[in-house]
């Protein structure tokens, strides 16, 4: 680790926008699932939620390619559950969806607190998880296709709601708190190490400024011998 990728790390974290999250329901293809987890990393996104049954979510895990290492996703059993869940959070959820009180992408006020409901690859979002969203956004077509791929939809939209909250500012300040910050801050820094904690049971350990463990070796020396959590 060196001080400049630590600072990036901090950065880059520092920007994180944990009241704007994506939710996919059954979106399954691997390069869509690929793109849609990078488009988020890159927009700022800290949070993707996915309706994927938890008995499949190691599928997931080899489907994402290692690039969620950067966004945290939850696991969903139900559009239902999921959607309830950002509402009960205190997001609005608006769904890429054609209907009739659909309004242009653009006129939607993205710098409040909001998940996107992005449809399954063939049949888009169910009419269920539509009529429990509190709006309907669409991107103009000019063309012969009537709708974007769902991982290009997913840029577009990101996109806009990223240039609203960066001409607000929220870019520019921290919004995560800080028990969430430290946390990722080590997750990102040193996964395998976290991991083991995780395991573990244990608290991380605190690191330096340069992004280092304190006191490395005598911390690997006194966690040598805890048992796992499920021994």
């Amino acid at each position: 680790m060196t001080p400049e990728r630590f600072e990036k790390l901090k950065n880059t974290l520092s920007r994180r926008q944990p009241d704007l999250r994506v939710l996919t329901d059954h979106v399954h293809k691997p390069h869509n699932i690929a793109a849609i987890v990078r488009t988020c990393d890159a927009m700022g996104v800290a949070h993707l939620h996915m309706v994927w049954p938890h008995d499949q979510f190691g599928r997931f895990s080899k489907t994402a390619s290692g690039s969620d290492r950067w966004v945290t996703v939850h696991p969903h059993q139900t559009s239902v559950e999921a959607i309830e869940l950002q509402k009960q959070q205190g997001r609005k959820v608006i769904a890429a969806h054609f209907s009739d009180r659909a309004i242009d992408f653009r006129d939607y006020d993205y710098t409040q607190p909001t998940t996107l409901l992005l449809g399954q690859e063939l049949f888009g979002v169910s009419d269920e998880s539509a009529d429990m969203c509190d709006e309907h956004v669409v991107i103009p077509m000019q063309g012969m296709v009537e709708s974007f791929n769902v991982s290009v939809a997913a840029a577009i939209i990101l996109s806009e709601a990223q240039r609203q909250r960066d001409a607000a500012g929220m870019y520019d300040k921290l919004s995560l708190n800080p028990e969430e910050y430290e946390k990722t801050l080590f997750q990102w820094a040193h996964p395998q190490v976290a991991k083991f904690c995780d395991k573990k049971g244990l608290p991380y350990p605190a690191l330096n400024e340069e992004g280092d463990i304190e006191n490395a070796a005598q911390w690997s020396q006194s966690v040598r011998e805890v048992p796992d959590l499920e021994s």
